[in-house]
């Protein structure tokens, strides 16, 4: 299907006019090719398909064109049914959305990202900067808000294998969410591809406010093949915490270091990554986002190789994250590298071998730009995304805060500890006996 700059699929609320810069408008029009408007025709518009109000405004027109050219996916060929599909949802209101088939589901998906990101980003933005650790818990259970395990800082656990986009993605938050332009506060893979990571978590408070009520953690990367090593460090990330510039637990063992790079690492520079820094603050970490490659996922798929796919499943369903909440946030990367049916059909395969929804809790992501700089603010959808993926992740962990235990959980605790000391002890003395016996 030939693309049409203009066939594109809008639901104008009553809101006020929006105030968008004429020079963007422009900018955003020669990057899809298009001949600047200086009105739309709103017939014309109707003839091709578009579910317009009557009472169009020419700001939101303008706030329609700063999004247009970052709707990739209207190019597919199923977008058409998409718009037959809004048609008669206008027509009759009572169209059940939930027997859509995925791929409309997606779309359905993107558009509304589309529709909210005008407003929605700078509303978002300002409930981050005010938002406070607790702020999204709701009561529940008779339980006070005193009375909870809420910790000064939420934490957001970063967590995907090798070139994934991890701190891509944090560089993205801090551009997005602490006005920083393209200054790379995370590394990331050079300009030839070779890697630059350290093998050790680090903090990032991506709003750059001493007052922030979470943080960011980006955690190192491992290869496909280390799905049983990647998973003990996570658990061990759930249960101990996590600090500012930790090592990886496989570091202390010298027989691995000795064919790792990071080994190297350390003697080029002369530093010790496996030593302690007991100074920074542990961190409880109350929601983790999987991120995924997914160019190497979808090449990987086409030449019949599964692994990536599957290791991605047993990371993102692992019981070590579910032990944090129930559900973690996918966050794809690298969609920008393929074209618009290869993005979508690998996405969609993605979602059906995890067994989760095309659209709920799923993000598409575009971290660097094809220049290697990060997006500017021009492109509204990325930066919306990025934005809510982490407001749905500190909703998630606030109202998955448990109550503070008392000295009476305390003892128990500790009293079923000792019991069960004390049943391994006597299990040890009559296996003792019974082979004292069986030689007499």
């Amino acid at each position: 299907m030939k693309e049409n700059p203009q066939s594109t699929l809008v639901y104008f609320n009553s809101k006020p006019p929006l105030s968008v810069s004429i020079n963007s408008i422009h900018r955003n029009l020669q990057a899809s090719n298009s001949t600047p408007l200086s009105k739309p025709d709103i017939s014309t518009m109707k003839d091709q398909s578009i579910i317009l109000k009557e009472d169009v405004s020419v700001d939101d027109y303008s706030d329609l064109l700063t999004v247009a050219p970052f709707c990739w996916w209207r190019s597919a060929a199923k977008f058409e049914e998409y718009l037959k599909w809004k048609e008669e949802e206008a027509k009759s209101p009572s169209l059940n959305p939930f027997k859509l088939d995925p791929e409309l589901t997606f779309m359905r998906e993107m558009e509304r990202l589309a529709l909210l990101s005008p407003e929605g980003l700078d509303e978002l933005r300002q409930k981050l900067y005010a938002y406070r650790a607790g702020d999204f818990w709701v009561p529940a259970g008779g339980v006070k808000r005193e009375d909870m395990d809420i910790p000064p800082v939420n934490t957001i656990l970063l967590v995907g294998f090798h070139n994934s986009g991890k701190s891509s993605l944090v560089n993205l938050m801090y551009s997005v969410l602490g006005r920083t332009g393209v200054i790379p506060f995370a590394q990331t893979l050079s300009g030839n591809g070779s890697r630059q990571m350290a093998p050790t978590l680090e903090e990032h408070n991506v709003l750059r406010s001493m007052r922030s009520g979470f943080c960011v953690y980006d955690s190192a990367g491992f290869d496909y093949d280390e799905v049983n090593e990647f998973t003990g460090e996570m658990w061990d990330w759930m249960i101990d915490g996590v600090y500012h510039r930790e090592p990886l637990k496989k570091l202390e063992d010298e027989s691995h270091n000795r064919h790792h790079p990071w080994k190297k690492m350390e003697s080029d520079f002369n530093i010790s990554l496996t030593s302690s820094t007991p100074k920074f603050a542990k961190r409880r970490v109350t929601f983790v986002m999987v991120v995924a490659n997914l160019f190497e996922i979808n090449k990987a798929i086409k030449s019949g190789d599964r692994q990536p796919l599957e290791a991605v499943r047993q990371i993102f369903c692992s019981p070590a994250i579910r032990k944090c909440n129930e559900n973690p946030l996918l966050i794809l990367t690298h969609g920008d590298e393929v074209g618009c049916e290869d993005r979508i059909n690998a996405r969609l395969k993605i979602c059906d071998y995890l067994e989760i929804s095309e659209a709920t809790g799923v993000y598409d992501i575009v971290c660097l730009t094809e220049y290697g700089f990060l997006p500017d603010e021009s492109d509204l959808i990325t930066a919306y995304s990025v934005t809510e993926a982490i407001y749905r992740s500190l909703m998630v962990a606030d109202r998955g805060h448990l109550p503070k235990r008392k000295i009476k959980d305390k003892m128990i605790l500790v009293l079923a500890w000792f019991m069960g000391l004390l049943g391994a002890f006597f299990g040890l003395l009559a296996r003792s006996f019974s082979a004292l016996s069986s030689r007499y």
